[in-house]
């Protein structure tokens, strides 16, 4: 779980989002919390790890454990033109 944060940071700059725009689409008002969980000063709480795997499409295991890598799940960038 120590990589959650770059993970999150990975994902969210793959998209093209400003930690702004990562905690709208969240759903949380401040970005403070979002910035703290990336910068690893925060551990992130359950409800978040489900949205972040959610937005995403990974899984949370991918996120919570150091040895998988994120990359998206199911539906997504695959055969899109």
């Amino acid at each position: 779980m120590q990589r959650f944060g770059e993970k999150l940071r990975t994902l969210r700059l793959q998209r093209g989002m400003s930690v702004r725009e990562l905690t709208s689409a969240l759903g949380y008002t401040g970005h403070g919390y979002v910035y703290n969980v990336e910068t690893g000063k925060k551990k992130p709480n359950v409800e978040f790890v489900l949205k972040v795997a959610q937005l995403f499409n990974v899984t949370t295991d991918q996120l919570l454990w150091d040895d998988l890598e994120v990359e998206p799940t199911g539906t997504g960038a695959e055969g899109e033109d």
